[in-house]
């Protein structure tokens, strides 16, 4: 595959998350190869400064507030876009608490986020690429906490496996439409997310992650963009249903 498959020029991407992380990351480096994204996000700040970045680097940015739990919102938000060629469903909170500790509200706010957001999102790039014909790429974000236990995780473990659900699913009913539906698994990612604002706290939660990675190491937000760039190009254009786990080889799965 020429390396022009990565040339996104003259396709628009949306991106939820952008803000920050590896949703700023992806954001970048989608704008980087030619396209113009629409950056969407919580954070004003931050959705400024990402947009302000890819800017600064000769490529076009829009952005959109936006809180991915309002169906109505995100509907705005996707539908507003002139051309709609690739989604990179990024949009994510982490909460950790014990199993017989989690209550109905931390279930139903990182569900909301983390798999309602998603599918939001998914629904209504889904529909808009359909509408204009666009044989386009989506890509949601789920995590390597999905071949894991781990404690604490329930909630947002259980939300990212049902973006794997989701992303196979939607996979097998818009593939005739020419639209791929991938999703991107994570392993530890230094990130907002995972910071633990506390330096010595930090350093030893890093290195207990890198020793567990074959390469030694943690990822940064650019390790895990450019899977989404992989998948949003031409350069995956026969990949569609799969979960690209860019984890460090923590996890090894079938």
């Amino acid at each position: 595959m020429p390396v022009t498959a990565y040339d996104l020029t003259g396709r628009t991407a949306f991106v939820t998350g952008a803000a920050s992380g590896i949703g700023r990351a992806s954001a970048l480096l989608l704008a980087e190869a030619g396209a113009t994204v629409h950056c969407a996000d919580l954070d004003p700040e931050g959705l400024h400064e990402t947009a302000t970045l890819i800017k600064d680097g000769g490529g076009t940015a829009h952005t959109h507030l936006l809180d991915v739990t309002d169906r109505c919102g995100v509907r705005r938000a996707v539908t507003s876009c002139a051309r709609l060629d690739i989604l990179a469903a990024i949009a994510g909170i982490m909460h950790s608490s014990p199993v017989l500790q989690t209550r109905d509200e931390d279930l139903d706010r990182v569900m909301a986020v983390n798999f309602k957001g998603v599918l939001y999102a998914c629904q209504e790039a889904a529909r808009l690429m359909i509408a204009r014909g666009v044989r386009g790429s989506i890509v949601t974000m789920t995590s390597g906490a999905v071949d894991t236990g781990g404690p604490g995780l329930l909630c947002y473990g259980a939300a990212k496996a049902a973006v794997v659900q989701l992303t196979k699913t939607l996979a097998t009913e818009v593939g005739r439409h020419g639209i791929r539906v991938n999703a991107v698994a994570p392993g530890w990612i230094r990130t907002p997310m995972t910071d633990r604002r506390d330096g010595e706290a930090q350093a030893r939660t890093e290195a207990v992650m890198a020793r567990m990675s074959p390469l030694g190491r943690v990822g940064d937000p650019e390790d895990i963009a450019h899977a989404v760039l992989h998948l949003a190009s031409d350069a995956s254009s026969f990949t569609t249903g799969q979960i690209i786990r860019p984890n460090g080889g923590v996890a090894m799965p079938w």
